[in-house]
């Protein structure tokens, strides 16, 4: 369990027992020598997964995928130096999607620090504020109140990774010769003697995993005159009142939760107490839930561009469940009527990137859904004839435009891009793991992604919307899971092939679906596009590379795909092992054109 060949390898082993017994599964080691003491007692333990990955990026991608998935802390370990300047995009993410990620630099010793001693840099604060938290652990020691201040201060950096809000723990871990487990003759004697009193069941008797939730002060009753105080939960008896009677939407956002059927539950339970409407975000379970809420509304976006339509469907109360979705034509609409929002998040985020009328109830909807329910609407105040109109409203254009958006898709026999989602929605085994990259595919999904029961569970990377890490990611989160699907296009997969070199250590099955368009798509849909040159250069930037020798060069498989049937069937069902690549090839500028015009005409025949 400890390893006593030298003082590196006691106080690494200690780390890595303490992280054991608190619940750590897996360690990402990326190769260098400062953080040989680290590698070596992860690569040692029976219990932890020790993965190694070449290039750090796609490392610290692949641990944000394993720990979206399983909603617990992943390690990541690196050497000194620049080394961990590249997971800052992983740490930007995971902070900003709330992802628990436990990130430990080995670093060179205070004495070889700025002075030009080779690979040292200032490691210290690396990531800025983005942490929950972050600390330089003392030098390693052989006096056991040090092991002990070890153990105590990764408790508190585990906790912190998981409380109030998931997110990054930084431990900067400063190492001394020798690094690999050499005997230290002048230290034999105090490692002796401390093999020799250490008693492991009672030093890590108290370490154990914390509770699946934070303690919390109780729900209290009486208004919501404290809503918005960090770490402070309502039951808002007061509010209820004020939204009785009266037309309102439920705006479901993108989510990942552990148990995406209880949280649509939630939501539907809410929808029923007020007799409200749920528009679903494309990233939100609802859609796939959707016997679930009955009043879904999934197109929006496109009846929101109907701007008659829009104004009669203007709400007095608007419940915002996370964060917004992504349309553009919901927060324009939202921001022009200046409604009232109740956003609903257990969290202490600004979640308002439009600064409205907001008051944030630091609750999760499931406690919402509990507290409505267990206050019954008053009789003199509870669904009227308005109220009823005014949702069968958004359900007569939810059925014209869906109806339309099928009758449209099915005419169409030739590959084109924004069909993708509406083919995928339909075609995935039950309860499949979907990774959407950002950019075009996360559009297209809210776009046109067809409600559905099949509990397809969509993950994505909205924290900082980036493409960075896309494939790494995807693999993380299909790693040992059920068979996983991710929805690419070219460039954010290109931006990350090195995720590729996981496939040796990769168990389980990713397929890719590639949308091969030669370019950014999303800046076909943008104004600059008018403006080539320097639009195609700078802008769309296509790159010449051919993906199936790509692919063949780390053993991928890969499929040209001409024929939505063909596509359909190596779908469902999925193959249980490895990775493979189906390329959908298609025309960036027609693609766009296309959107741009049958998002108008869908619109539009609205009355």
């Amino acid at each position: 369990m400890i390893d006593f060949r030298n003082t590196n390898t006691v106080w690494a082993s200690v780390l890595v027992e303490t992280l054991h017994h608190l619940g750590l599964t897996t360690a990402i080691i990326c190769p260098g020598s400062r953080s040989t003491p680290l590698a070596i007692a992860f690569a040692a333990h029976p219990k932890i997964a020790a993965i190694p990955v070449l290039d750090e990026r796609s490392a610290a991608f692949f641990a944000l995928g394993l720990a979206r998935q399983s909603n617990l802390p992943v390690a990541i370990v690196c050497t000194s130096g620049t080394a961990g300047a590249n997971f800052y995009p992983a740490v930007i993410e995971a902070r900003e999607s709330r992802v628990p990620l436990l990130v430990l630099t080995a670093d060179r010793p205070p004495e070889l620090r700025d002075c030009h001693a080779g690979q040292a840099i200032d490691q210290l604060k690396l990531y800025g504020h983005y942490p929950n938290w972050q600390a330089e652990l003392a030098a390693p020691s052989l006096d056991i109140a040090m092991l002990r201040y070890l153990r105590q201060t990764l408790i508190y950096g585990w906790q912190k990774t998981l409380f109030p809000v998931p997110g990054v723990v930084h431990l900067n871990v400063p190492l001394r010769d020798p690094l690999p487990p050499l005997p230290e003759p002048d230290r034999a004697l105090a490692i002796d003697r401390l093999r020799q009193t250490f008693d492991a069941e009672d030093f890590f008797a108290h370490c154990c995993p914390p509770s699946p939730q934070p303690p919390q002060p109780p729900l209290q009753r009486g208004g919501y005159g404290g809503v918005g105080t960090v770490g402070e939960r309502f039951i808002p008896e007061q509010i209820f009142p004020q939204w009785q009677g009266k037309p309102g939407i439920i705006i479901a956002g993108p989510a990942q939760p552990s148990e995406p059927e209880t949280y649509c539950q939630a939501i539907a339970q809410l929808a029923q107490t007020f007799d409200w409407p749920v528009l679903a975000e494309g990233l939100s379970p609802v859609r796939n839930y959707a016997a679930i809420n009955p009043d879904l509304i999934s197109t929006y976006d496109l009846i929101l561009r109907n701007q008659n339509l829009a104004e009669t469907l203007t709400p007095e109360i608007v419940v915002q469940i996370g964060e917004l979705p992504i349309s553009k034509q919901l927060r324009q609409w939202l921001e022009t009527q200046n409604i009232r929002r109740f956003v609903i998040d257990p969290s202490d985020h600004n979640l308002d990137p439009l600064h409205g009328p907001t008051i944030h109830l630091t609750i999760s909807v499931g406690q919402l859904a509990i507290a409505a329910a267990n206050n019954p609407p008053n009789p003199f105040n509870s669904v009227n004839s308005a109220q009823a109109e005014y949702r069968q409203k958004w359900a007569d254009a939810e059925s014209q435009v869906r109806e339309a958006i099928s009758q449209t898709f099915a005419s169409i026999n030739h590959i084109i891009e924004p069909k993708l989602a509406w083919v995928i929605s339909q075609s995935l085994p039950i309860g499949t793991p979907l990774f959407i990259a950002n950019s075009m595919p996360v559009r297209d999904v809210e776009y046109f992604w067809q409600p559905g029961n099949l509990q397809i569970r969509p993950f994505f990377n909205r924290g900082a919307n980036g493409i960075d890490g896309t494939l790494s990611t995807a693999l993380g989160i299909a790693h040992r899971q059920q068979p996983s699907v991710m929805l690419t296009g070219d460039l954010a997969l290109l931006h990350d092939t090195n995720g590729f070199l996981l496939c040796p250590k990769f168990q389980g099955h990713l397929t890719i679906i590639l949308i091969n368009n030669n370019g950014g798509g999303i800046f076909e849909m943008l104004p600059v596009a008018q403006f080539d040159p320097p639009f195609e250069e700078f802008f769309a930037t296509p790159q010449q590379v051919d993906f199936g020798q790509l692919f063949a060069s780390y053993g991928v498989e890969h499929q040209l795909i001409s024929s939505w049937e063909k596509l359909r069937q190596l779908l469902n069902p999925l193959p249980s092992q490895g990775i493979r690549v189906l390329e959908l090839r298609c025309d960036r500028k027609f693609d766009a054109q296309w959107r741009k015009q049958t998002l108008l005409n869908l619109a539009s025949i609205l009355s």
